[in-house]
């Protein structure tokens, strides 16, 4: 897959293409959708396909106070974007500059002239330009001007499962029912729903961050952790221990028990994401540094919540337990698939 980090990067004389746009946090399955679509009018149009998105997302920049966690850093979804099959992506600096862009502008300067797009494969609720002024049919009638066609999408449902636990007289809407979309697998990790948010995702979600030294508590008590930088992409789920993998920088996947929180058996622990690989082969225990490594950290399972205990030795106890039942999670999981519903 072809990477553009700007405009100027884009090949000369590349095209023709067939694109779809948009922020796409997380690639979900929705998103997928998408991608089919794309790949599918691409092969009809003997075309390119070639995924336009941006960075930062805008609501960094138009509400960098109160906007929404993302569900995942560039590098990440660029890795999934090439995961779909696609030929290019061209990711567009934003800025509050970029903004103010009309529609017709923004179309024509950024993908019909430099991409030679032919055709547009967008969702039903896409938006386009100053104020998101271009709504449909604003987008169809510059195509009919500009030589482009335009592909839509509807809402994908998410993944089917039974109604809600607490929906007592059947009156709430069920799962399936709700459109697939980014706030809802953020929801899902808010309340440490990892599977539920691998479901909407159609993969396990992740963390990517640079190994950082922290209190070295959990070596004191036999359960050395790689602790992620404060700066480390992708959403953090809620507090808890989760079975996981941790993939470093040379590919190499290692089961691991995962904790999310500030520790509650400890004072004065700022929140934090810690990996405690296991079963690290003998001839490796020793060499095994990962300190200063950019590492991904994979969430397969949710274990338990964060609790303070009474004392060291029931902490410890309890970690035992967290790596064994780990141990026996990740036994039966394909790394980087998603749970089964079993």
């Amino acid at each position: 897959m072809i990477r553009w980090r700007s405009l100027d990067e884009v090949t000369p004389g590349f095209g023709p293409s067939v694109v779809s746009i948009g922020n796409f946090d997380g690639v979900h399955r929705g998103h997928q959708e998408v991608f089919t679509r794309l790949l599918d009018a691409a092969r009809r149009r003997e075309a390119h396909s070639v995924v336009v998105t941006f960075d930062p997302h805008p609501a960094l920049v138009h509400r960098p106070e109160s906007h929404p966690g993302l569900i995942m850093g560039l590098e990440d979804k660029l890795d999934a974007l090439e995961q779909t099959g696609v030929d290019a992506v061209l990711v567009l600096p934003y800025s509050l500059e970029f903004s103010e862009l009309g529609p017709e502008e923004f179309l024509v300067d950024y993908l019909v002239n430099p991409l030679r797009m032919v055709s547009l494969v967008i969702g039903s609720d896409v938006r386009l330009g100053r104020d998101n002024s271009g709504d449909l049919t604003a987008i169809r009638e510059l195509g009919h001007q500009h030589g482009f066609d335009v592909v839509v999408v509807e809402d994908v449902p998410g993944t089917p499962v039974a109604a809600d636990a607490d929906d007592t007289d059947g009156s709430a809407p069920r799962r399936e029912d709700r459109r697939c979309s980014s706030t809802w697998v953020r929801s899902c990790l808010e309340a440490g729903d990892i599977t539920g948010a691998a479901q909407l995702l159609g993969r396990p979600h992740r963390m990517r961050g640079e190994v950082v030294h922290g209190a070295a508590r959990g070596r004191q008590l036999g359960f050395p952790t790689a602790n992620l930088a404060p700066e480390a992409t992708g959403f953090i789920p809620a507090d808890g221990v989760y079975a996981g993998w941790l993939v470093d920088q040379e590919g190499a996947r290692w089961p691991t028990a995962i904790s999310v929180g500030s520790n509650p058996t400890f004072e004065g622990v700022t929140r934090q994401v810690e990996a405690h690989v296991i079963d690290r082969p003998e001839e490796a225990v020793e060499d095994f540094d990962l300190y200063g490594q950019t590492v991904v950290v994979e969430f397969v399972e949710r274990l338990r919540g964060m609790v303070a205990y009474r004392g060291v030795d029931a902490l410890v106890l309890q970690m035992r337990d967290d790596v064994r039942r780990t141990r026996d999670i990740l036994r039966g999981h394909r790394p980087g698939s998603e749970p089964s519903d079993d």
